[in-house]
């Protein structure tokens, strides 16, 4: 078996070093294969990676994204029509997910916010309702957490976006007269998280990466894939 995680792509050589790691830590847990794809800003892609594989593999693709969005929802089943892999099998996203948040409030406490704080869960953006809905969730799975209210900001806002850049929705928390502390709701490194580095926040956490509980989402995605296709093998 191959395990091949999908991610978007960025030009910042960190965030691409991060894709690599979050895929040694899956491989090493998994004791599989795990290859990497990207579906924008560089390669190679999923349908090119896919076509290099034997026929006979089965490949559980995992889309390493933390909303479900248009390339989830087109890309992603694009690339793999396109390769046409008789034993390719696509997961459901890393996103949305209550590992997630659990993730987010764990790098707030790793970067030093207080309970007092008032906190922003910054996502990259996107202008799919599925997309922000999933946002949402994950914003409302955090309150929860914390104990306090979570606003939401955009790295990158679409046109008419019903919520606002990153650095406006840190001026709004500001109001409350309490410390602002940003939640990373990225999975890596890149320009995105530069912004959000600068949105004038007391505290930044990091981007998800690595932690814990997102190594343990992806390989509950592969281990519940696994079991599906022998279930349905079982059963045909």
């Amino acid at each position: 078996m191959t395990v091949l995680l999908a991610a978007h792509g960025t030009r910042n050589p960190h965030g691409v070093t991060m894709i690599g790691d979050l895929a040694a830590a899956v491989s090493r847990r998994l004791d599989e294969q795990v290859r990497v794809a990207f579906v924008d800003v560089l390669g190679p892609t999923p349908s090119q990676v896919l076509a290099e594989l034997p026929d006979r593999d089965r490949v559980i693709v995992v889309p390493a994204f933390l909303a479900r969005g248009y390339h989830v929802r087109a890309d992603l089943p694009e690339h793999l029509a396109a390769a046409a892999h008789p034993g390719a099998i696509l997961t459901p996203a890393l996103g949305p997910s209550p590992a997630l948040a659990e993730a987010l409030a764990g790098r707030l406490r790793e970067a030093g916010s207080r309970r007092t704080d008032t906190v922003v869960l910054a996502a990259a953006g996107s202008s799919d309702p599925t997309a922000v809905a999933d946002v949402r969730r994950v914003a409302t799975r955090l309150e929860s957490l914390l104990g306090t209210r979570v606003t939401i900001g955009f790295a990158a806002p679409p046109a008419n976006s019903e919520h606002p850049h990153v650095d406006e929705a840190v001026q709004r928390a500001r109001r409350s007269g309490r410390r602002v502390a940003v939640a990373s709701y990225l999975l890596a490194d890149g320009l995105f998280q530069r912004r959000l580095a600068s949105s004038g926040a007391d505290v930044v956490a990091a981007p998800l990466g690595l932690h814990p509980r997102v190594v343990s989402l992806a390989c509950r995605r592969v281990l519940s894939a696994q079991i599906l296709a022998e279930t349905t093998r079982t059963t045909c």
